[in-house]
């Protein structure tokens, strides 16, 4: 006995530590289903019982409903709000309950405390209002219950005689009387023919709730002109309800914000299917939407992420901005995000214009009026070519007002030659005239060259030239060289810049000269030189005609198919040689204009390099990082409150104790087992190793034992010679005689 206690002892421990999943699963079972599964169920107004539960007091035991009590103490003892009245009863059924219980209070017995009566009464009230019961029974909504806690503390000494009733103050809300509309199931499919996006709230007709938010759904309706149609769906509508909204893990109805709850449905192109997202009702919140809660992720993170400062303005925005692009600043006093409009043109407009948001500091003031000449915010401030005026907005307008002003700015004022612009800009021997199909002879004239200071101060120079066309007055006779502003007027004129390291063929195509690398192509030399090119299209119906019925008479060869495609205008070009000033390029552009209207110069055609697509700025479109994590981390704390509130979690652990006991239980109870059996299991081989091994013997002595006799018998039937060479073959014969010489 004295050794069987130490191994006892030590057993116990090695017992526990076995077994601790199991206890510690057990545990958490118990703590879930008695203290973290109550809270989850609020009590009910009707009876008093928490839902799934069968809950003790000292004097009885409550289970479902059972009726009116009498002893009033019961309830209060226990801290029930409490009618006595069968769950989902009728509001005649709360009026007798209530009815019963006034007649029995008498305030004079010193029974009665001002917190029972307040329970009661809000109990009464939630109950006999037609839309706050059905939003009880159907959603478990209560938006009011803080009512009670208040007012416990406000007349917790007080005689309840004193408290003001009723306690809850009735509200009816129609949605369609302030213009907002209003759907139902029946007509919800019908609503979706565009692709649109929209944003639905969820009401209550008589929702406080509801009823305050008005304004600010009033403010998002606003926010979502133009971009996601918006609607409003009351909670009598059950089956649509019950389809936008959120389940929990049991399946039920939840509204995690009461009935203030939006939710985004998108309808994707060839898959029409329902996208559902909740979102928190605050306004600022809509701003912050992205994916399919507004645009069904087509605008994103377009606009700055954060506001800029003046310092960093220049490094972190107008250095970067492509020199073919707008610059549009949007300043700001409330630091707020930019809304869902101003995303959604700034995605529209994104290879015209770069969107940017200043936060307006009273300290920078000065800078900015020096810099922009923006007085004070909101403004709005668009930057063209260089060393032209910024154009300043100032003032809020609505979406409309933003938009106009994004279209008339959108391009820049002395427009950029590309891949995307030169048939608008008529600027290509494919194409046609901007003064229409039937103008046969047009013009552009091209500021080619690399960007550098010397460009931009071309481009300066260009622009000065082309207020000065655009400004021309032909009234007035002192105005010299009205050619060029005539052939400018009636859009037969065109003038634009190229980037010739971009289009280095296109420029070197033009630019044929020994100093044309000092212009097109990659900088090789310290040295840049912007030239200026005039460019004179001519459409011949008769010259194409006699051209084309030349080529057709006689087969083509390869080299000829190439030398035919050609484009169908004729070009001529000419480069600008003289001094950097607007009235000679003027007097220039308008000898070229008379000289190619007026004389007859030769029909020459060629194949024009393609204009290579500019590198489009890389559009940030798409939920930001942080973003997702901070959504996929606020999805998991929901679900981790959902399966908290879940009843089922209670007993799914109780069966995973009871498993991981068992298994537990069967792993040492076979390691128990397993020495025996190893034992047993040893001899039985040992004892069949010695069996083999003794046959295997037996045979070997018999296999022996037969050869030997087997010797025996073949050595009394003859004896074996001496040599292979005395025994005489039979047929043997004697070839020489016995006297030959041999002898």
């Amino acid at each position: 006995m004295a050794k069987e206690s130490p191994s006892s002892s030590s057993s116990m421990p090695s017992v526990l530590r076995a077994y601790a999943a199991p206890i510690f699963i057990f545990v958490l079972a118990m703590f879930f289903q008695l203290f973290l599964l109550p809270r989850s169920f609020p009590t009910s107004h009707y009876d008093g019982t928490i839902s799934l539960s069968l809950l003790y007091c000292p004097t009885h035991y409550v289970y479902c409903l059972t009726g009116i009590s009498s002893d009033l103490s019961f309830f209060s003892v226990c801290g029930f709000l409490v009618l006595g009245v069968k769950t989902y009863g009728s509001e005649d059924d709360v009026r007798e309950a209530y009815e019963a219980i006034a007649s029995k209070w008498n305030s004079d017995s010193g029974d009665a405390r001002p917190a029972d009566f307040i329970k009661i009464q809000y109990a009464y009230e939630l109950l006999t209002n037609p839309v706050w019961k059905r939003d009880y029974d159907l959603y478990g909504i209560d938006e009011s219950l803080h009512i009670i806690e208040e007012l416990e503390k406000q007349y917790s000494v007080e005689d309840f005689a004193k408290i003001k009733t009723p306690l809850l103050e009735a509200v009816s809300y129609e949605p369609e009387h302030e213009g907002f509309m209003a759907i139902t199931s029946q007509d919800f499919a019908s609503k979706f023919q565009d692709s649109k996006p929209w944003l639905i709230q969820l009401y209550s007709s008589g929702s406080n709730s509801s009823a305050q938010f008005s304004m600010a759904w009033r403010r998002i309706v606003d926010l979502l002109d133009g971009v996601a149609n918006h609607a409003m769906v009351e909670l009598g509508d059950v089956r649509l309800v019950t389809y936008l909204a959120e389940k929990k893990t049991t399946g039920q109805v939840l509204f995690r914000n009461g009935t203030l709850s939006l939710y985004s449905v998108c309808q994707e192109p060839r898959q029409e299917n329902e996208m559902r997202e909740r979102s928190r009702s605050k306004t600022n919140h809509i701003r912050n939407f992205h994916g399919c809660t507004l645009i069904c992720k087509a605008a994103g993170r377009i606009v700055s992420k954060s506001y800029r400062f003046f310092h960093v303005m220049v490094p972190k925005f107008l250095a970067k901005v492509p020199p073919n692009k707008v610059r549009v600043i949007l300043f700001s006093q409330t630091g707020e995000r930019a809304t869902p409009s101003v995303r959604q043109a700034a995605k529209d407009y994104w290879n015209f214009a770069s969107l940017t948001y200043v936060l307006w500091r009273e300290e920078d003031a000065s800078f900015w009026w020096n810099a922009l000449e923006v007085e004070s915010a909101p403004a709005m401030v668009i930057m063209k070519d260089p060393g032209l005026k910024p154009v300043v907005y100032h003032g809020s307008g609505n979406r409309t007002w933003f938009l106009d002003i994004l279209e008339q700015n959108k391009q820049l004022q002395l427009p950029q030659l590309s891949s995307t612009t030169s048939m608008e800009l008529g600027c290509d021997a494919r194409g046609y005239s901007r003064a229409g199909f039937e103008t046969a002879t047009w013009y552009c004239a091209v500021l080619v060259g690399r960007q550098s200071t010397e460009l931009n101060k071309m481009r300066e120079t260009m622009c000065r030239v082309q207020d000065a066309l655009s400004n021309h007055d032909e009234s007035d006779e002192a105005s010299k060289d009205p050619s060029a502003a005539s052939a400018h007027k009636n859009k037969r004129l065109t003038l634009a810049w190229l980037d010739g390291e971009v289009q280095s063929k296109y420029c070197f195509f033009y630019v044929q000269s020994e100093t044309s690398y000092d212009t097109c192509g990659t900088r090789k030399s310290p040295i840049d030189v912007p030239r200026i090119l005039i460019i004179r299209y001519h459409r011949n119906a008769t010259e194409s005609a006699n051209v084309e019925k030349k080529s057709s008479n006689w087969p083509k060869t390869v080299w000829e198919s190439e030398a035919d495609d050609v484009d169908p205008a004729a070009q001529l070009v000419v480069s600008y040689d003289g001094p950097a000033e607007t009235p000679e390029i003027i007097k220039w552009l308008s000898k070229m204009v008379e000289d190619g209207d007026s004389k007859n110069l030769p029909f020459y055609r060629a194949k024009t390099p393609e204009l290579v697509p500019e590198s489009a700025e890389p559009m940030r479109s798409g939920v930001p990082k942080s973003v997702k994590a901070t959504q996929a981390l606020l999805r998991l704390w929901n679900r981790i409150k959902d399966y908290l509130e879940d009843p089922r979690m209670g007993p799914t652990l109780l069966l995973g104790a009871l498993l991981s006991a068992g298994s537990v239980w069967w792993t040492r109870s076979r390691a128990t087992q397993q020495p025996v059996q190893t034992t047993q299991q040893s001899s039985t081989n040992q004892s069949d190793n010695n069996i083999d091994d003794c046959l295997q013997t037996e045979e070997e002595e018999k296999k022996k034992e037969r050869k030997r006799e087997q010797r025996r018998r073949n050595a009394k039937g003859e004896e074996a010679p001496a040599s292979i060479t005395d025994n005489e073959p039979k047929d043997a014969v004697q070839i020489l005689s016995s006297g030959s010489d041999s002898d």
